[in-house]
């Protein structure tokens, strides 16, 4: 990752943190991904050799912009869903600043759609960090997208357990090596099996 990246997901990351202080609302929170979540999102995307990512929530962009360096050196993609207009306009900014802007798609839509309409296995990570209830109603669209080999990151995964455990359940039942990772506010991994 190169200095200028660095300093756009830090000035990003410091901006949210100054805003969310002062929001009594939850819901006018800004939500961005912490930095060792990033990293870890970042490293498991080049593990991984991810050519098309998909990220289900884009926010103000930080966990776009370590996909997107990601990406960038695996020679990928990102798709990322979010109903926030406002939001992925921040984030398009930043990508911008950051250089990365080619290696992304920002489609301002719902993610559970965006999800159904994608093709079978053709997805080799996929990141949701939406809202978490919604996740099982997409189903079987997470995993159906995902190729042999793909891996599903959910976030959140200490923060709110209890919300992210009806989708863990799916999770266990459809694929393998599921775990939590403590890494931001909890990160659950799954990997799709090869055949």
């Amino acid at each position: 990752m190169d200095d200028v990246v660095r300093a756009v997901i830090d000035r990003v990351t410091d901006a949210a943190a100054r805003h969310d202080a002062t929001q009594a609302d939850r819901l006018d929170r800004w939500r961005v991904l912490e930095p060792d979540a990033g990293r870890f999102l970042w490293f498991l995307a080049q593990a991984v050799a991810a050519r098309t990512v998909v990220e289900v929530g884009t926010s103000r962009g930080v966990s776009t912009l370590w996909l997107a360096d990601a990406a960038r050196a695996t020679g990928g993609r990102v798709v990322s869903f979010d109903t926030d207009p406002a939001a992925q306009r921040d984030a398009a900014t930043s990508l911008a600043e950051a250089g990365l802007d080619g290696y992304v798609d920002l489609r301002p839509e719902d993610g559970g759609a965006g999800l159904a309409a994608l093709g079978d296995g053709e997805v080799d990570l996929l990141f949701l960090d939406a809202e978490r209830t919604e996740y099982p109603s997409w189903w079987p669209h997470p995993v159906r997208v995902l190729r042999a080999g793909g891996v599903l990151v959910a976030d959140n995964a200490l923060s709110h357990p209890d919300e992210i455990a009806p989708l863990e359940v799916l999770l266990r039942r459809d694929l393998t090596a599921v775990t939590t990772i403590p890494v931001g506010k909890g990160e659950l991994v799954a990997r799709r099996a090869e055949p």
